[in-house]
């Protein structure tokens, strides 16, 4: 993902909702929203090129995303795995706090820099790995966002999109998401002078700067929205992915529900 916005609210019916979108090279291989036959429990899409994931969802309960930090200072190891695979791995593992515990003392140094959002609608943390090595928080109840820069840095997409968010939470429009949805389609560009520093050169900013990228050969791939449900008859994960192709072009989505079977 390279942009995300989400509402936690960890004693509510709807402790997460969340959208993003994954900004990637067109040609990436990757296969659609769907269960991994080769990880029970698992729904997620699929980079075919590295085996890993920008976002999922695990039957236990957990959801995760990740974004790329984009720092010029921050010089990735070599050679370096695929933070895709973060999301399984943190899907997967029995013992989460353990996991993450372990990947701030120093294993996450093996990737490039990375956002990683990870909980189980009770708890909600992000794991970043930045130019000094790692850090990892508890995420605050509320609506946040998460670009190419650490938790709710203000770059205009980002405070674009996660105040549409916040107007459809503090409206009840759970269900609809309709200001937050128009946010992640918006395609222009930001003004200059509100545009980060990155070290990609001002006409990069730029290309990089409207919420949805469009581009012949790279862009916005899918846009993705996840809700947590609670009720008296237990949880389940909503998820949905909307795809395009080079132009910004539609090219199919898909809807899925989860019924949550947690350990214990």
């Amino acid at each position: 993902m390279c942009l995300i916005a989400f509402h936690f609210a960890p004693d509510s019916a709807r402790p997460i909702t969340l959208i993003a979108n994954r900004d990637e090279v067109h040609s990436r291989p990757t296969a659609p929203l769907a269960a991994w036959p080769d990880a029970p429990g698992l729904v997620a899409g699929r980079d075919l090129e590295a085996g890993g994931t920008w976002l999922g969802i695990h039957r236990r309960g957990r959801f995760a995303a990740i974004t790329n930090v984009r720092d010029p200072e921050l010089i990735p190891p070599q050679p370096s795995e695929s933070r895709g695979l973060l999301v399984r791995r943190g899907l997967e593992t029995d013992d989460l706090e353990a996991w993450l515990e372990c990947q701030s003392a120093g294993e996450a140094l093996r990737y490039g820099g990375f956002n990683l959002l990870i909980g189980d609608g009770k708890r909600l943390w992000h794991l970043e790995r930045h130019r000094h090595g790692c850090a990892l928080q508890a995420v605050e109840a509320g609506v946040h966002g998460l670009s190419n820069a650490s938790l709710d840095t203000p770059w205009p997409k980002l405070v674009q999109v996660r105040n549409a968010l916040a107007e459809d939470i503090a409206e009840a429009r759970h269900a609809s998401l309709a200001n937050a949805r128009q946010g992640f389609l918006d395609r222009h560009p930001a003004p200059d002078a509100s545009l980060p520093d990155t070290g990609v050169g001002l006409e990069l900013e730029r290309f990089l700067s409207p919420a949805f990228i469009v581009g012949d050969d790279y862009g916005t791939r899918a846009t993705s929205e996840l809700t947590l449900h609670r009720d008296v008859n237990g949880e389940r994960f909503d998820i949905s992915e909307r795809r395009f192709g080079p132009g910004g072009r539609p090219q199919g989505e898909t809807r899925l529900a989860l019924t949550i079977e947690r350990d214990g």
